[in-house]
């Protein structure tokens, strides 16, 4: 599938689940963070709140962990198998086609900065987004249109000319709260889940 983008000036892209097949791994890393502080993480529990920022899962839990301390944990072990990272390769084609065309590029996601940039970096990626906007750089994490403001915003580009590409209810939702048109990836990548 290509994608139009006739319409739009810049191409916002999610992060986890949209560029990459990252969500079991962040699945084994958060279950692993949280099971230091007794805290079982079912996977099929996680894969319906896909999209749903951390603190939201630790609130719907019921659990009071540091979250800090947490995202920390989660974060650092990321980092360290981030060779698991899988492209999609069809998406990456797509914010190359982007590119090509002279759309600005960026990526919001409601990660943590470290790690969404190192993987980023990992997947030999960087070259392609002019700014990369993550949980520090918003108040409010999906559904709440902040993070896709925000790419907006550093790229100079008005709401209504950016096409947002994700995978979860959550960030399609926040991509109509910010007035962006957006895609669903899922019909058009295979998650190795």
């Amino acid at each position: 599938m290509d994608l139009n983008l006739d319409a739009y000036e810049a191409l916002i892209m999610d992060w986890d689940g949209t560029m990459v097949d990252s969500q079991p791994l962040n699945f084994r890393c958060l279950a692993a963070a949280l099971r230091s502080h007794g805290v079982e993480l079912r996977e099929i529990w996680y894969r319906e709140r896909l999209g749903t920022s951390v603190d939201g899962l630790l609130e719907e839990l019921g659990v009071s962990v540091p979250l800090a301390e947490v995202l920390d944990q989660c974060g650092e072990l990321i980092i360290q198998d981030l060779a698991s990272l899988k492209r999609f390769e069809i998406v990456v084609g797509w914010v190359e086609t982007a590119r090509a065309l002279g759309l600005a590029c960026a990526v919001a996601s409601g990660g943590g900065g470290a790690v969404v940039r190192a993987g980023i970096d990992a997947t030999g990626l960087t070259h392609l987004f002019a700014t990369v906007v993550t949980r520090e750089d918003a108040a409010r994490g999906k559904p709440a249109p902040d993070l896709f403001l925000e790419a907006a915003r550093r790229l100079q580009v008005p709401p209504h000319r950016c096409l947002v590409v994700e995978d979860a209810d959550e960030g399609l939702a926040a991509a109509r709260a910010a007035g962006m048109d957006a895609v669903d990836v899922r019909p058009h990548v295979t998650s190795s889940w």
